[in-house]
């Protein structure tokens, strides 16, 4: 059996494209996981490793059922909403209480009666799902997937207004823990993650706080790129002002101080989902919304370089 190990990660290309030999896929908008069954029961981890079983116990305990004989799947802890799109915000509201469903949407199987199929090609790999997990039913499903011309299936993803799609080599091996060039995402959204620096004062009516800064780490310094102060509920609000009080600090985390009036800052350890319509000229976002928060990326992995364009 195999031990717990990072997931394979997808780079980032600008522009769909078609090959020959690659399957396409939905991308979801939700958290990843990997579910490892075992003897004593179904554990669920992050992407960084961490447990989240606790969270999503309704999803272990259908894992838990598909079979007696140990197994790893790898996939995507979603929300949907009415039109069948999934919300990463949702989930972010469903952890504040609200009777919100997840649902696992399964992409990959790791291990299957005990053997290991890291280096079996992708096209076992998925067979292997597709006999473990219902295509969908109740709180599991099999990751969609979509015509086998690259260019149709990007076409079909902005129609349904997905976040994007996933181009994967039929014939790749898994690569725990690494950013894969068999792994391609091409999105339709512009979200991304950011690093959390400060917070303004409220004002009018608004409660706890204005808006957050937000930065990228350039190097060891941490970039700023632009404030949000919209997509926030009364609820977000109250959470974020507690989880930001104690990281409180007199020094501004930024390397160049933002010429921002009336700014608490808090040092650089939460990070948020942003979407955002464009990138200005002068490296900051436009029109940015508050998702919710990310707590299972690293500041360190919000990198100037490797921001989504």
């Amino acid at each position: 059996m195999i031990g717990l190990i990072a997931p394979m990660l997808a780079t980032l290309v600008p522009k769909p494209f078609h090959r020959a030999g690659w399957i396409y896929e939905e991308k979801y908008d939700g958290v990843r996981a990997l579910a490892y069954r075992r003897r004593e029961g179904t554990r669920l981890y992050s992407r960084n490793l961490k447990e989240i079983t606790g969270e999503f116990p309704e999803i272990a305990e259908a894992v838990t059922g598909l079979s007696d004989s140990p197994f790893v799947l790898d996939g995507e802890i979603v929300a949907f909403d009415r039109q069948g799109v999934s919300r990463f915000q949702l989930l972010q509201r469903r952890s504040l209480g609200e009777p919100i469903h997840p649902v696992f949407a399964v992409f990959d199987c790791l291990e299957r009666d005990a053997a290991g199929l890291l280096e079996r090609p992708l096209t076992e790999r998925r067979r292997a799902v597709e006999t473990l997990v219902p295509v969908h039913r109740g709180v599991l499903m099999q990751a969609r997937r979509l015509p086998r011309n690259g260019l149709t299936a990007y076409r079909i993803a902005r129609r349904r207004g997905w976040e994007g799609i996933i181009a994967k080599d039929d014939a790749s091996t898994y690569e725990p823990g690494r950013r894969s060039r068999s792994w391609l995402k091409v999105k339709c959204r512009n979200e991304a993650e950011f690093v959390i620096g400060g917070f303004t004062a409220p004002s009018g009516l608004r409660e706890h706080f204005g808006a957050l800064l937000l930065g990228l780490f350039d190097g060891p310094a941490l970039r700023f790129v632009g404030k949000v102060g919209t997509g926030f509920s009364r609820k977000m609000l109250a959470d974020l002002a507690a989880r930001l009080r104690p990281l409180q600090t007199d020094k501004s985390p930024f390397l160049l101080v933002p010429r921002v009036a009336g700014v608490t800052w808090v040092r650089p350890e939460l990070v948020a989902q942003v979407s955002f319509t464009e990138w200005t000229a002068d490296g900051k976002l436009r029109q940015p919304v508050f998702l919710g928060l990310r707590h299972d990326k690293d500041p360190s992995e919000c990198t100037w370089s490797a921001r989504e364009l």
